[in-house]
């Protein structure tokens, strides 16, 4: 690899400390982040009061608090989509039962909107946390996880079973523990895609903060949590555009603060990660990062981290064992033992259908409400494949384009991230406004809404995985005078495809969630709906109609793991045994 590959980094561990006034700010800094997160954090202790949370103040001095609480949310949702994601995608990756459970699974949880986690957990963490708002404030980070993890842990998994050949086998040859292996060699590995996903996770999240700071409840009806999304809704609703736009101006210096001060400094710190044999000649750069690799701070906190950890790395690493011992047993026993493991899975899996089947066919329209289901989702599919073909064609090559110029990503970068993040419902009030003058049909127009919030899976995926190419390899390239359809074909289809792969297969459950929102409009007391599942699904939880709900959800899972059996995944079978760094 390029440089080092651990952290804390051997340089930061043996740099002399010598107070600097650079420390200062750095420490005052922090202090004020740390009292920032108690302080807004307060309010999601506080006790729970309806007629408090049924309606929220659109006075635009609240802004600010409203959208600290938004950002909170989802930086908490952050850490544990990222936790979620190291552990799910590892097990997925090393474990061959494991995965053929797992990986479908992945399929599924990305396939359920949402609102259908929304309704379905609400209950659970009003009971979990009762007569306390930090029962809604769970279930609403919990929806925003659940617009992050997926997008994440496929860019991972991907990552951990396309490992670079002469990585493996080194770490064979020098029997490192599996412990060690993961933080020095499979972590680094996926780093780059890691952020990069994160980033754009982080982004599309915020197009689902204003359904999930809304909370409809069974029986108690609505709460409206302070938020940016919540703001933006309840003004939306209301007609009042000027707040809105008040709103989208404030989302804006949000986006652009946290690609300066958090996602700038990662991308730049995981550039050490990449694997090649040859410098880069332009690397990106960090303001943020600059700063604090010249502070002591930071190394001081090191220093603590490595003492603390260095029992820990000993203690997993005589657990986890060594990368070269084998874990298979004998042929017969592991055939016996998946006979037994797949029977019981299967089993599970068909005793949890057959109530589900039962539970929609005692509703009012019994099992024939899958024929209408499946009509609507044909629809929704059908938008949903145009904006992916539409997306790739647009966004490949602006993404390789970026990818393999530094100097094009420093300042492309915080443009695209913005793009990305914004939240593009916030922008439906607008978009409405021009199809009814330009005469255009919600039906036609509801791709255009469910593009701004999923085609920027593509771009970003395209993006870290041009920026992964080595660039002695682009160099050799260049030397030898391939270009056009030639460097296409030779270097930069089979250089971006494993994430172009990751990206189109999340770009399309990214769309399908999307269209939970971009089927159904309402703005200034009218509500304009699409045909299309998404509509059906918004339709029968507004009405709290489990048994449509259920049959949405579960048509929708029908037609995401269809696509991803028969397409997605032969796909990324064939990135795994073509397009590997080997």
């Amino acid at each position: 690899m390029a440089a080092t590959t651990t952290f804390p980094t051997r340089g930061a561990l043996q740099r002399k400390l010598g107070f600097r006034p650079l420390d200062a700010i750095v420490g005052l800094t922090l202090f004020l982040l740390v009292f920032a997160f108690i302080r807004v954090g307060r309010g999601a202790t506080v006790a729970l009061v309806p007629s408090k949370l049924s309606r929220l103040d659109t006075s635009p001095i609240n802004l600010p608090y409203y959208a600290a609480r938004s950002l909170l949310r989802m930086f908490v949702a952050l850490f544990f989509s990222v936790t979620f994601s190291l552990v799910y995608a590892y097990t997925a990756a090393h474990s061959r039962r494991m995965r053929r459970i797992l990986v479908p699974a992945l399929d599924i949880l990305q396939s359920v909107p949402v609102l259908g986690y929304l309704s379905v957990t609400i209950t659970f963490f009003l009971t979990l946390f009762p007569h306390s708002v930090l029962g809604l404030e769970a279930a609403s980070v919990f929806a925003v996880f659940t617009a992050q993890a997926w997008n994440m842990t496929f860019s991972f998994y991907q990552s951990l079973i396309t490992v670079p050949r002469d990585m493996d086998e080194a770490s064979r040859v020098l029997g490192l523990s599996r412990w060690k292996r993961f933080w020095n060699i499979e972590l680094p590995s996926g780093a780059i895609g890691l952020v990069w996903n994160g980033m754009m996770s982080f982004g599309g999240s915020w197009f689902f903060l204003t359904a999930s700071e809304q909370i409809s409840v069974p029986g108690h009806g609505g709460y409206v949590l302070p938020g940016i999304g919540s703001y933006v809704g309840v003004a939306s609703a209301r007609g009042q555009t000027g707040r809105v736009v008040l709103a989208i101006v404030a989302m804006i210096v949000i986006v652009v603060l946290v690609n300066v001060l958090f996602w700038r400094p990662f991308t730049a710190y995981v550039e050490r990660f990449r694997v090649e044999e040859s410098e880069a000649t332009e690397k990106q750069r960090s303001l943020v990062l600059g700063i604090l690799q010249r502070s002591a701070l930071p190394t001081v906190i090191a220093r603590g981290v490595h003492r603390g950890l260095v029992p820990v790395n000993r203690v997993m690493s005589r657990l986890t064992g060594t990368d070269d011992r084998s874990l298979v047993q004998h042929a017969e026993r592991r055939r016996t033992g998946d006979i037994v493991f797949f029977s019981l899975t299967l089993g599970a899996l068909a005793f949890g259908l057959y109530r589900m089947l039962t539970y929609v066919g005692s509703g009012p329209g019994g099992l024939g409400i899958f024929v209408r289901t499946f009509g609507l989702g044909f629809i929704t599919f059908s938008r949903v494949m145009v904006l992916v073909v539409v997306a790739t064609l647009v966004w490949v090559p602006m993404g390789v384009w970026i990818g393999f110029n530094p100097r094009v990503t420093r300042f492309a970068q915080p443009v695209v991230q913005v793009l990305a993040s914004f939240p593009a419902n916030f922008l439906f009030p607008f978009a409405i406004i021009a199809f009814a003058d330009l005469g255009i049909s919600l039906n036609f127009g509801g791709i255009v809404l469910m593009a701004l919030g999923a085609q920027w899976y593509i771009l970003f995926n395209v993006i870290a995985g041009a920026s992964s190419v080595p660039s002695d390899l682009r160099e050799a390239m260049r030397n030898l005078g391939v270009s056009g359809r030639t460097r296409w074909r030779r270097l930069i289809l089979p250089g971006i495809f494993p994430a172009y792969v990751t990206g189109a297969i999340t770009a399309a459950g990214g769309a399908w969630n999307a269209s939970i929102v971009a089927e159904i409009v309402p703005y200034h007391g009218k509500t304009l709906v699409a045909s299309g599942l998404g509509a059906y699904i918004s339709q029968a939880t507004a009405a709290f109609d489990f048994h449509k709900i259920l049959a949405g959800l579960l048509t929708m899972c029908v037609y995401v793991v269809g696509t991803n059996t028969l397409l997605w995944r032969r796909l990324y079978r064939l990135a795994e045994t073509r397009y590997t760094l080997a």
